[in-house]
C-alpha cells in the first residue's frame, strides 16, 4: 500500500515538476533578451559615432581605438570589443532558443550560461502553460522520472529481498 501511495505521489510530481520546466525556459529566455537589449542599448553611441567616422563599421571603430597609443582610448577599444562579442554571444544564444521546446531545453543543457541559468532560478516563479506541446512535454519527461524510480524501488526490493535470503546461508557454521 505505502509503495501504491508513493508511487502515485512521485509521478504526479515528476509531471507537475516538469510542466514548469517550459516557463522556466520562456523566462530564461527573456532575461537572456533583456540582457542582448541592454548591451545594445549601451553599445548604439559607438555604432553612432562608427557611422559618422568609420562608414557604419563598428569593427573600424575599435581597430581606431586599438591603434591608438593612449592607455585610455586604446582600453575604451577592449571595452566595446567586449560589448560587441557579448551581443554576438547572447543573440546567437536568442536565436538557439527560438525553437521547438525539445530544442530549447538542448540547448540550454548543453550550451546555457550557468550565470543566467542561477540568475533566473533565483527569480524563476512556477508556471503551467497548457499547450498541446507542453502537456505532451510534461507528461513524457514525468514519465520517464516515473519509470526511473519504478526502477530504483524494484532494483533496491530485489536487494533486500536477495540478501534475506542469503542471510541464514552465511551464517557461522556452528549456528548451522
Amino acid at each position: 500500500m505505502l509503495r501504491g501511495l508513493l508511487d502515485r505521489l512521485v509521478l504526479l510530481a515528476a509531471v507537475l515538476g516538469a510542466a514548469c520546466i517550459p516557463s522556466f525556459i520562456a523566462q530564461y529566455r527573456q532575461r537572456l533578451g533583456g540582457r542582448l537589449d541592454q548591451v545594445l542599448r549601451d553599445l548604439s553611441p559607438f555604432q553612432e559615432i562608427a557611422n559618422r567616422h568609420h562608414g557604419g563599421d563598428i569593427q573600424k571603430l575599435i581597430q581606431h581605438h586599438l591603434q591608438s597609443t593612449d592607455a585610455t582610448f586604446h582600453a575604451e577599444g577592449s571595452a566595446i570589443q567586449a560589448m560587441v562579442s557579448a551581443a554576438e554571444g547572447l543573440r546567437a544564444a536568442v536565436d538557439a532558443l527560438n525553437a521547438g521546446l525539445w530544442r530549447q531545453l538542448g540547448y540550454l543543457l548543453t550550451r546555457g550560461d550557468p550565470e543566467v541559468a542561477r540568475a533566473t532560478w533565483d527569480t524563476f516563479v512556477p508556471a503551467f502553460s497548457l499547450t498541446p506541446e507542453y502537456a505532451l512535454f510534461a507528461l513524457a519527461v514525468g514519465v520517464a522520472l516515473w519509470l526511473l524510480f519504478l526502477g530504483a524501488w524494484v532494483g533496491c526490493a530485489r536487494l533486500a529481498d536477495s540478501s534475506r535470503r542469503r542471510g541464514p546461508s552465511r551464517a557461522h557454521p556452528a549456528a548451522r
